[in-house]
């Protein structure tokens, strides 16, 4: 008898589904719980608390290391903003060429993130990180060496293509690596990355604006290709995810990996149950099974259409609120409040990049501890404050009700804040979220659906907030992206249910009645819980 078929014994629905206990070890729960490890030597001489620490410690450099194709895309995102400023006086670039420059890359990246989504199936998780490196290598070396604007748009598309795949594949890996408590804190990874990014691509664009307009922002450009070589040595450190390894039906190296993962052979075989029970559905259906998936995505059941509506839902409403836009925009954005030298320009942008990064350090360590949806909340209605704090500066700078100084500390303030506050908990946990709530049958084409519907609301806020500002001027922009950002406020308490301490395997049942998180969350974390039946 099978692992997966042993698991569906007695009685129906997933009575093996594990439950945490009091260090988030899986057990099966008509068992008894067995007594907390003293730290014993296995038969082989090992501390069974030293493998645990070793597991930990392996499982967080592979994070980190499939995190690095995230670094592109923010470095990508911060250093455009330096560069557009060169890039104009070089190749003399009209504004519309401007924003399709810089917007074109969401849209050709969910070029990426949907081709990520069919190839993570076909050839694994982890080749397809390798495959996100070469695609933004090649693009990144074409824009350094471009004579003319038509050659930097070929770059720019490649390298948005390999941003898209890297920015799928990457919370998708980690979080299908991730033990269940800690998996927000790794999932937070990619965002860290994205972050760090954007701070090295601002300090990038000062470091080297002191260079000729034609060699300054090549230099800027080029620096980005260093990122993805690194990504070819991670390859070697990485393994690939257990439960695509499942879903090949290679069961012994998906357990080897489990192993190194949770650091007990015991709690890999139970995982690994519980992974083969919620793998049969594909592994059953192999043939044709990419046909199956986006059958099963364009026709959902009740429960997948709930997941649909908050995977995408979120997506959207992380880019409609402007973020993409008071980053690749952060030195017109500080121009309409009063800054005017290049120099200083950019000097304020790598402070918005620090307040970026520094507060998303905070999300990491509280996403397994208070939640995701407390963090979604102080960081939407947070932003929500910050962007009508800055359109109402904007525009009373505009009319002259307040002086240029006070204008310009305040524009700031409330600049950092906005990014300080969608680092806490919009940046981090959409992508924490978007990545566990599907089932393992679906999960890499909805997350590239997700990837799409990000990518997608990015471009259109990219490619067009030029053209609003100068329609209804920068502040009427950012009173609409705070009125949208009030309204994510209510998405987040509708649809968002709370994840925080459940595998992946249990998420499922969140969505099994429409909207009853409570019930639900109170009956996964009920200790005397006996079993969950399968709806």
């Amino acid at each position: 008898m099978g692992l997966a078929e042993e698991a569906m014994g007695n009685g129906g629905g997933l009575g093996r589904i594990s439950r945490l206990g009091a260090k988030q070890k899986y057990v099966r729960m008509d068992a008894q719980i067995p007594e907390e490890t003293t730290g014993e030597e296995n038969p082989n001489g090992t501390k069974e608390s030293d493998r645990i620490k070793q597991s930990r410690r392996y499982v967080i450099a592979c994070a980190i290391f499939a995190s690095l194709n995230s670094v592109l895309l923010g470095y990508d995102v911060g250093v455009m903003s330096g560069c557009i400023l060169f890039i104009q006086k070089d190749l003399h670039i009209t504004e519309v060429q401007q924003e399709v420059l810089v917007g074109c890359l969401s849209f050709i990246s969910l070029v990426g993130g949907l081709a990520a989504g069919r190839t993570a199936d076909a050839i694994g998780r982890k080749w397809t990180i390798a495959v996100a490196a070469i695609i933004f290598q090649t693009g990144a070396a074409i824009m350094t060496f471009a004579p003319s604007f038509s050659v930097l748009m070929v770059g720019r598309l490649l390298a948005g293509v390999g941003i898209g795949f890297g920015i799928m594949i990457a919370p998708v890996y980690v979080a299908e690596i991730s033990p269940a408590g800690t998996r927000g804190f790794l999932s937070s990874f990619p965002e860290i990355s994205v972050n760090a990014g954007i701070l090295l691509g601002y300090i990038s664009n000062y470091a080297f604006s002191g260079l000729s307009n034609h060699i300054n922002w090549r230099v800027m450009l080029a620096v980005g290709i260093f990122p993805s070589v690194f990504v070819g040595f991670a390859l070697l450190v990485i393994p690939e995810s257990p439960r695509w390894l499942v879903m090949q039906n290679r069961a012994d190296e998906a357990r080897s990996v489990l192993i190194k993962i949770v650091g007990s052979e015991v709690e890999a075989n139970e995982r690994l149950a519980e992974i083969e029970i919620a793998a049969m559905p594909a592994t059953a259906g192999k043939s044709g099974s990419s046909k199956a998936v986006w059958s099963e995505i364009l026709n959902p059941s009740p429960v997948l259409k709930r997941m649909l509506i908050t995977g995408l839902g979120i997506q959207c409403f992380q880019q409609i609120t402007g973020t993409d836009a008071a980053v690749y925009y952060s030195p017109t954005i500080l121009r309409a409040a009063g800054i005017k030298s290049d120099n200083k320009l950019l000097a304020a942008t790598v402070a918005v990049g620090f307040s970026k990064t520094v507060f998303i350090l905070i999300a990491i360590l509280l996403i397994d501890r208070a939640g995701r949806k407390p963090l979604l909340y102080v960081s939407t209605i947070g932003m929500t404050i910050c962007l009508f704090s800055l359109a109402a500066s904007l525009c009373l700078l505009d009319k002259g009700s307040v002086s240029e100084p006070a204008g310009i500390a305040v524009a700031m303030a409330a600049v950092c804040g906005n990014v300080a506050f969608f680092s806490v908990g919009m940046g981090p946990v959409t992508w924490v979220v978007g990545s566990e709530i599907f089932p393992l049958r679906v999960r890499a084409q909805a997350v590239a659906l997700g990837t799409v519907a990000n990518r997608v609301s990015s471009g259109l806020v990219a490619m067009s907030f030029l053209s609003i500002c100068n329609a209804i001027s920068v502040s009427g922009a950012f009173f609409i992206f705070g009125f949208l950002s009030a309204l994510a406020v209510a998405f987040m308490y509708r649809f968002v249910p709370e994840t925080k301490g459940k595998n992946l395997e249990q998420i499922e049942v969140l969505f099994g009645d429409d909207g009853e998180w409570e019930r639900k969350e109170m009956e996964l974390s009920d200790v005397k819980y006996e079993g969950i039946v399968n709806k």
